[in-house]
This record gives C-alpha cells, structure tokens and sequence, in this order.
C-alpha cells in the first residue's frame, strides 16, 4: 500500500493545497478534509494531460469534483529511503 499520505493527527482541515502531480486525488486526503472543506489539487500524468481539481465536501461528508483548468506539474513522489 501507498503510505505517502497517511492520515494526519490534526486532521480534519478546512483547506488543503497539494502542490505537486497525484496519478489520482489520495483517498487519505480526502478523509482528511473537514465537511465544508475544499482541496485543490492538480492530477495527471507526469507526461500526459494534468487538470487542476476543486473537491468541496458539503456537509454531509459528500465530495464534488470540478476541473477547473488544464495544468503541468512536477509529480508528486514518495521519497527514497
């Protein structure tokens, strides 16, 4: 299993900003937002097509996704041992 986001201690947050690439938006991210919280994210391919992401989760705990934009970013990678 992936362990680079983990859950946090702090969590729930009213805002998260993800500043590098995810494949695919970390479900862990998503428990970790707070129910009437936002994330913005970019997700993609490091060498294909990347969008820019706004997840709102109302609150019902329910999250909705838009692209907002095309966009390229570095990719967001686990850190070597």
């Amino acid at each position: 299993p992936n362990k680079l986001f983990t859950d946090s201690k702090s969590a729930p947050f009213d805002a998260i900003h993800v500043g590098a690439a995810a494949s695919s938006v970390p479900d862990a991210l998503v428990r970790q937002l707070k129910p009437g919280g936002r994330m913005l994210i970019p997700v993609g391919e490091q060498d294909g097509a990347q969008e820019y992401l706004q997840l709102d989760k109302n609150r019902g705990g329910e999250v909705s996704v838009k692209s907002l934009f095309g966009v390229r970013y570095v990719p967001l990678i686990k850190k070597k041992k």
